[in-house]
Formats: structure tokens, sequence, C-alpha cells
């Protein structure tokens, strides 16, 4: 199958999520003079991702999500705080983090020379990751950056899909293929979408459940075995 347009997921496929928030999160709370960094981490990190999961199956909206997850973790510590207002302060410190994964530069210069056009597909805040994405190296081989709060639907729901598809000039279903880590979301909503997938699996994880991607790979070589012949 010949492919034009490669949509890539950002977060955990290209830029090193957990370095930023690992970061972030630090600076903030050392900041804030909180009493056990470590432990607040240990209990934030899960729930968050909890949260994101639940976002993906429609059980919460974006802005609860956003507005709630520090008055949770706080909560946990016996701290009442102003979720909306500690949103937005956390916002300032992980918008400086644009950590990239060892080689994604490589690998987007490599794609890009060889003729395709490069798109980023992401769930995420705006503002966060526009941030996140001018501090980062990658940014200049993307054609463009689709974020889910800007269109106002996220993956895997298959309007994303077809939202981003009516921005690019000439795109065609079958000539795309989704790139991304999250089978819940990148390669279920490319399923959903007539979209080929590439699931991005570098630490060897069993998928147990009914989503099928076109290809799994477990590095950026074979990223490129794949797309450069």
């Amino acid at each position: 199958m010949a492919y034009t347009f490669l949509l890539f997921d950002l977060d955990h496929t290209l830029l090193d999520f957990e370095s930023a928030e690992e970061t972030a999160l630090t600076q903030m709370l050392e900041d804030m003079n909180f009493p056990d960094v470590q432990a607040f981490k240990d209990y934030y990190k899960p729930m968050n991702q909890g949260l994101w999961k639940d976002l993906e199956q429609k059980k919460l909206t974006k802005q609860e999500l956003v507005d709630s997850r520090f008055a949770i973790g706080f909560a946990h510590f016996g701290r009442d705080v102003d979720g909306e207002e500690m949103a937005l302060r956390y916002q300032d410190y992980i918008s400086q983090q644009g950590q990239t994964f060892p080689g994604a530069e490589d690998l987007l210069a490599k794609l890009v020379e060889r003729g395709y056009q490069l798109y980023g597909a992401t769930n995420g805040v705006t503002a966060i990751q526009q941030g996140r994405l001018k501090q980062s190296a990658i940014t200049p081989y993307f054609k463009e950056i689709f974020i889910s709060e800007q269109l106002g639907t996220q993956k895997p729901e298959v309007a994303f899909y077809e939202k981003i598809g009516n921005l690019i000039p000439g795109f065609a279903m079958k000539q795309a293929l989704m790139i991304g880590d999250s089978l819940t979301a990148d390669i279920a909503g490319g399923n959903a979408a007539g979209i080929d997938t590439v699931w991005y699996n570098p630490n060897h994880k069993e998928n147990t459940s009914q989503v099928v991607p076109t290809y799994t790979v477990s590095n950026y070589q074979e990223i490129a075995d794949l797309l450069i012949k």
C-alpha cells in the first residue's frame, strides 16, 4: 500500500510525556513547598491516566478532566485547592517541556525527505501541546498539527479523523497511515475511520483487546523499514 499522509500521535510516540510530566510536577510541587513530592506524583500519575481513559470513553469532558485532576490529587493529601487555578499553574510548567525520544527527529527527517506529508494528531490541551511543541525540535517536520481541543473531538472518534481529512488538501483515507502507541485511541480510532494503523509498541505490551493494528512495530527503525523501501 502506498501512503502519502502520515498521522503521528505525539505523546508516548514522539514526545516523551513521562519526562515532561516528571519535570513539570517536580518543579511545581517544590515551588509550592509540598511536603512529599514523590508521594504526590505516585498518586497523581495513575489517577490522571485513568481520567484520560475516561475521556476516551466519554465518561467526562476535557474541561472536567483539566479542572478536576489537581483538586482530586491534592484532596487525597487533605488539601483543598482550586482545581481550575491549579490547572493553569501546572500549564505554565509543563508547556515549557519539549522532550522527545532519542531518534524521533531523525525518523521524521527521513520520512519528509522521502516525500511523505507528516501531520500531528494529538489528544491534549491546546496551550500545553503548543507550548511543548515550541520547545521541541520536531515541529518543523509537520505540515500541520491537529489538537483535539481545537477540533472539538478527540481520538478515537471517527469525527476526529474526518475533520483532519477535511483540512488536508487532497487527503484520502486509503492513502493515510495513523502511527501511535495507544490501542484504544490511535489504533481503534484509525480502524473506525478506515485508516491503516501502526501500533508503536516499544515496551512489547501484549494486545489483549479486540483492536487489531495493520502493523505493529517496537522501534523507530521498524517504522523506517516499513515506509522507506
